[in-house]
């Protein structure tokens, strides 16, 4: 019986753990009138933690009374039509794209989420510091110095805007164009550049190929080249949050053509029926590497996909900083306050290359991309945003350019000159005690190098 006890104990915490995750949710539901939908629902809602979107009397359906007008038919009411109808392919009207800012930085809307004068300067910063250290790493990779690198040029908005947000309580989990979000976090030039150059002092021991960051520290997700794999993951950690009551939601982050795969259907499926706190943020820059989205898909876009699973969504100008800060604002005060998902598509055309092994010109125009890069740049026109108001001026702009290239210059420099890490970590950090078949691999690998050294580099220490 004394074998028993301890299973005894494991079975009636859980069931004592249901039962009272059920009566706290049976308590808190709430009418769907309170949910959040403007910018003005923002600002006057209040806190709740749970809702369901499952009927009121769960078998009402039975009784329908006769009534022939409506199906009271588990999910919700549906009423009868004599229309033999079938719902459109396309819509007559695209879904509308939300913007605060016109190209030239003029407000032409006061309907946005008001930013500190503080918080606004920073973000233009960031946003200038991740421009020249896309610049240069990519230079870099060019002179052959780091192996491969990945830009985010026309989606500057998209990175710092967003990051700014959020909370650093916030789980953020990636794709790869996101750096800037590391960036807003805290995360130094010299761990980007640890981490390109592959280093002892990268987070990662030098396994992963460069722009692959992640960071305990930030709550930002080591990223996987494997497309939309971390959709799904950003999900099951928002329904981790969600049990624990915690005041916090993840976001993930993909581009369209994440959303052509299962991952990303079945995530947002989740998501929807476990009420889950999660943001999906598709950037949809108009190219899953040489693929268009006109051959990817039918659909206006992301955004309606959220609409077929149940889920709030939004289209906003991804090159609108002010616009993207916004609907982070409230998708993030929607998902903690009513436990719910939210879609956000951001539209902002890849101005670079995929990656360094990438040349989009062999795909697109050149003039298409000089002219989303210079006609539509969210750098220049949140710069000008800020020039309106006062809060920035050429002098401050030469020395912020002329301080940020400084500065990865030097971080690069430094990474350069530091050692790789040893052969020995390429088999540590998962095991606590390294079982046979690997202590074997690394015998073997060290007699090949011993064998062969003139093949491998002599930088990596043995």
């Amino acid at each position: 019986m004394a074998l028993y006890l301890p299973f005894l104990r494991r079975r009636i915490g859980f069931l004592g753990m249901m039962n009272s995750t059920l009566s706290n949710f049976k308590t808190s539901v709430l009418s769907e009138k309170n949910s959040i939908t403007t910018l003005s629902d923002f600002c006057n809602s209040f806190s709740r933690r749970f809702y369901s979107n499952k009927a009121d009397k769960q078998f009402d359906f039975i009784h329908n009374g006769g009534d022939s007008k409506e199906l009271n038919f588990p999910g919700g009411i549906v009423k009868f039509t004599s229309e033999l109808k079938f719902l459109a392919d396309v819509p007559e009207e695209r879904i509308h794209c939300y913007r605060v800012l016109d190209d030239s930085g003029q407000l032409i809307s006061n309907n946005f989420v008001q930013v500190d004068k503080e918080i606004a300067v920073k973000m233009y910063k960031d946003m200038v510091m991740l421009q020249t250290m896309d610049t240069i790493f990519y230079e870099a990779q060019r002179q052959g110095r780091i192996s491969f690198y990945l830009t985010a040029n026309g989606e500057e908005a998209i990175n710092i805007a967003s990051a700014a947000a959020l909370s650093m309580d916030d789980l953020v989990f990636p794709q790869y164009r996101e750096a800037g979000v590391l960036l807003w976090r805290g995360f130094t030039l010299q761990e980007f550049a640890n981490q390109c150059f592959g280093n002892k002092d990268d987070n990662g021991k030098g396994r992963q190929m460069p722009i692959h960051y992640g960071s305990n520290k930030h709550n930002y997700f080591t990223v996987a080249s494997t497309v939309a794999t971390q959709i799904s993951h950003a999900v099951g950690a928002a329904y981790s949050l969600k049990m624990d009551g915690r005041d916090a939601c993840t976001i993930t982050y993909f581009g369209d053509g994440g959303t052509s795969t299962g991952d990303f259907h079945a995530a947002l499926n989740f998501a929807a029926v476990m009420e889950v706190p999660v943001i999906f943020f598709c950037r949809n820059n108009g190219w899953a590497i040489s693929t268009p989205v006109s051959d990817q898909f039918r659909s206006d876009g992301i955004v309606v996909r959220g609409k077929a699973y149940g889920i709030r969504s939004i289209r906003v100008d991804g090159n609108d900083a002010l616009a993207v800060f916004s609907a982070v604002c409230m998708a993030r005060t929607i998902a903690i306050r009513e436990s719910k998902p939210v879609l956000i598509e951001a539209l902002a055309y890849r101005a670079g290359h995929h990656s360094t092994s990438d040349d989009s010109s062999k795909y697109r125009p050149i003039e298409e991309i000089e002219w989303w890069r210079e006609a539509q740049n969210p750098v220049t026109r949140f710069r000008e945003w800020l020039r309106g108001e006062g809060l920035w001026t050429t002098q401050a702009e030469t020395e912020l350019r002329d301080s940020a290239r400084k500065e990865v210059l030097h971080a690069i420099q430094v990474a350069e000159k530091v050692e790789k890490p040893t052969v020995k970590e390429i088999f540590t950090d998962v095991y606590d005690v390294l079982p046979s078949n690997l202590r074997d691999q690394e015998k073997s690998l060290r007699e090949t190098i011993e064998r062969h050294s003139q093949d491998y580099p002599i930088d990596v220490p043995l």
